[in-house]
């Protein structure tokens, strides 16, 4: 017997408003193409505004970087080499030697003044200038020697500084702006010219001045902005890009792997991930003081090098290293680098994961032939961004221990050291007019340096993704 069809009833609502037709369909669709373009509009504005923003700030950093100076020198270059016999209509102060240079600072500077250059570093190897042998091998056995003991000597780039700084000593009076340095260059040059602006700064010379320039990117920091560069600062920044990129991207990439692929959702693994979301939004200074309490001070004999080299070896008599540093920039991106690289792995179709495993790999296997190869262009881009962060961060460097004034170069992990943030905050905290021109000029070697780098990644990020391909 078969059993009778139900009959299906429908209710006696009514769904006009749902279905609409006629003039509600077309009034329904005016209304939301009104909203759309008003969020076009919005979405258009804000852009405009973050476009003038950047515009903005760029024109305010290159306005600041290039201008006009008066220059007053203490000693004219020109007077200079027409001591030492040389015309200098053909032979300019980078044009001497070594011994020469020496030659000229030893005349200009005292002996106490001499020999606490010579004891920073030594300026030949074979002989020494203003020290005797006695002496240099004595302060070189105490046991806190000076750093000329260990350094190689000064090269002909770096007396030539020292010859600027010490005998040469230049000093812009008054600096004018990029734009007005164009537009009223006569008037300018016409102020520096008249007798009341020569009465006041007797001597004073027009130029027009980059403060960006090659010498600026290869000189060390010094007192005297005219003379100031940033190759200490540049280097310090290298050094703790290296250390951070070889601690946060192999961790990082090693514990999205296992979050994302080994790990099972127990409430454990939960409030790891939870952590690791929150850590990516805690304070950078907070980081720092992480930084300060361990690996600075908890793990002094690691950083400071003497676990490896002895004591009283190391670079560095203290934990503030470029190594406590970079570790630091590293745990401070280490939690972003996890969560783009889980976002990377997830976006790997499960189908090629089931693909691996059913033509019998091990899990392990699938994972680093097949599923690592395809989620690393976005792991990398991941890693771009971190590591952008990390090269713009100030104030876990200040916590840690960079210094604000160094000449040495940092030689490895164990060196003290400064970065280019702060020597940026350092300079803009001057007051002189000058700082203020060498910060901008500063400013656009960290804008290089953070496009060169960023442009190296993505250019290997795309030419690994096409070699998948």
């Amino acid at each position: 017997m078969s059993r009778p069809v139900p009959v299906l009833e429908l209710d006696s609502k009514d769904y006009s408003d749902l279905f609409p037709e006629g003039e509600d369909l077309q009034r329904q669709i005016g209304a939301r193409r009104r909203r759309e373009g008003w969020a076009r509009i919005i979405f258009l504005l804000v852009l405009l505004l973050t476009i003038l923003a950047l515009a903005t700030l760029l024109y305010t950093i290159i306005n600041g970087a290039f201008g006009m100076t008066a220059i007053v020198n203490a000693v004219e270059p020109e007077e200079i080499v027409e001591s030492l016999g040389y015309d200098p209509a053909q032979v300019g102060l980078a044009d001497l030697s070594q011994e020469e240079l020496v030659e000229v600072l030893a005349g200009a500077v005292t002996n106490n003044v001499g020999r606490r250059l010579e004891r920073d570093q030594r300026f030949f190897e074979d002989r020494l200038v203003f020290e005797s042998e006695a002496t240099w091998i004595e302060i070189c056995a105490s046991p806190e020697p000076p750093t000329g003991c260990a350094l190689a000597p000064r090269d002909q780039s770096n007396i030539l500084q020292l010859v600027n700084e010490r005998v040469v000593v230049p000093d812009v009076v008054q600096t004018w702006d990029l734009v007005e340095s164009i537009t009223d260059r006569e008037a300018i040059e016409a102020e520096i010219a008249s007798a009341d602006f020569q009465e006041r700064h007797p001597g004073a010379q027009p130029e027009f001045r980059a403060w960006l320039n090659w010498q600026f990117v290869t000189s060390p920091q010094s007192d005297v902005p005219e003379l100031a560069g940033v190759r200490t600062a540049i280097l310090g920044s290298l050094w703790l890009m290296a250390i951070t990129v070889l601690f946060a991207f192999p961790v990082g990439v090693a514990a999205a792997i296992y979050l994302e692929e080994f790990a099972k959702p127990n409430r454990v693994n939960r409030l790891i991930q939870t952590n690791i979301n929150n850590l990516a939004g805690v304070p950078s200074i907070i980081y720092g003081m992480l930084g300060l309490a361990i690996l600075v001070r908890a793990l002094e004999p690691l950083t400071s090098g003497s676990l490896f080299l002895g004591e009283g070896q190391g670079v560095s008599e203290n934990g503030r290293t470029i190594l406590a540093a970079g570790l630091t920039l590293g745990l401070l991106i280490l939690p972003v680098m996890i969560i783009s690289s889980q976002e990377a792995l997830r976006a790997v179709p499960n189908s090629l994961r089931a693909a691996g495993l059913a033509l019998g790999a091990t899990k392990w296997q699938t994972i680093r032939k097949h599923i690592l190869p395809v989620a690393m262009p976005g792991i990398l881009t991941g890693s771009i961004l971190a590591l952008a962060r990390a090269l713009g961060e100030t104030a876990p460097l200040v916590v840690v221990g960079a210094s604000t004034f160094i000449t040495v170069d940092p030689t490895g992990p164990f060196s003290k050291f400064t970065a280019l943030p702060i020597q940026i905050y350092q300079w803009t905290a001057r007051p002189q007019q000058e700082f203020q021109n060498i910060a901008a000029a500063a400013i656009l070697v960290l804008l290089i340096l953070l496009l060169t780098l960023n442009a190296t990644a993505v250019i290997l990020r795309n030419r690994y993704s096409r070699s998948k391909m």
